[in-house]
């Protein structure tokens, strides 16, 4: 089953579906700057574009481009900034 997601009034769009690894979901981030809660651990990787990413417990924003991931434990918060469209993969493990 796949799911359709929409956060930030459509500025955020996702596709979520699940398989034996577990829960991911593929999507778009539109320009602007968005702060995201998790409830599980997540692994972010950036398909197109550019991320700023201010991660849990930092006080320095870190940029993550395409072919570049991150992590962001369960029960945080997380910021990012966003130039021009950006495709990612989020997995939930």
């Amino acid at each position: 089953m796949i799911n359709v997601n929409e956060y930030f009034g459509g500025q955020v769009k996702s596709l979520g579906y699940t398989t034996t690894e577990g829960k991911s979901t593929v999507g778009v981030i539109a320009p602007g700057t968005y702060e995201f809660g998790t409830s599980m651990h997540e692994i972010m990787a950036v398909l197109e574009g550019e991320l700023k990413v201010l991660l849990p417990g930092t006080e320095n924003w870190e940029t993550f481009a395409a072919g570049s991931k991150f992590e962001v434990p369960a029960n945080a918060s997380f910021k990012v900034e966003v130039a021009a469209p950006t495709a990612y993969l989020c997995q939930y493990r």
